[in-house]
């Protein structure tokens, strides 16, 4: 090996080492309205994990009169959901909000929010203070993203 050589290796792995850690953060949100009128719409997102565990505690929008974090699941041949106060986030590890698991559910969304180029903003607060604002794309009841 050269002594260029070993001095692009040790450049190299002085820049991997100074890499910045994983940021807390919130991507990929989309909404998918309801099929009828007045029943709610349902958001999904991937949280992507920093540096340190973090935790969730809550999720708004300014075009819903309320928002609830919910979690779907079957036992028994019977599909069910229950709401959910929290979810942990493990340090670099990311957390899928996706139809048939966690999902945010939206009560009483604006009538005038409807599918195409249209986006909503929403908060995602966290346990030590954390908030992180993401656009959502809307898609139609029974579309998904990329329809």
């Amino acid at each position: 090996m050269t002594t260029r050589g070993i001095f692009a290796g040790i450049a190299l792995a002085a820049m991997t080492g100074c890499a910045q850690p994983a940021q807390l953060s919130v991507d990929g949100a989309w909404v998918r309205l309801a099929a009828v009128p007045r029943n709610p719409a349902a958001a999904y997102f991937t949280i992507h994990g920093g540096a340190t565990d973090a935790t969730l505690i809550n999720v708004t929008t300014d075009v819903a009169i309320r928002a609830e974090m919910h979690e779907s699941m079957s036992a028994g041949g019977m599909a069910s959901m229950k709401p959910i106060a929290r979810v942990v986030i493990p340090a670099k590890t990311d957390v899928v909000f996706a139809p048939g698991g966690r999902h945010v559910m939206l009560f009483n969304m604006n009538p005038g929010i409807t599918p195409g180029d249209r986006r909503i903003t929403f908060t995602f607060s966290f346990a030590d203070g954390t908030r992180i604002l993401q656009n959502a794309t809307i898609v139609g009841a029974g579309d998904t993203l990329g329809k």
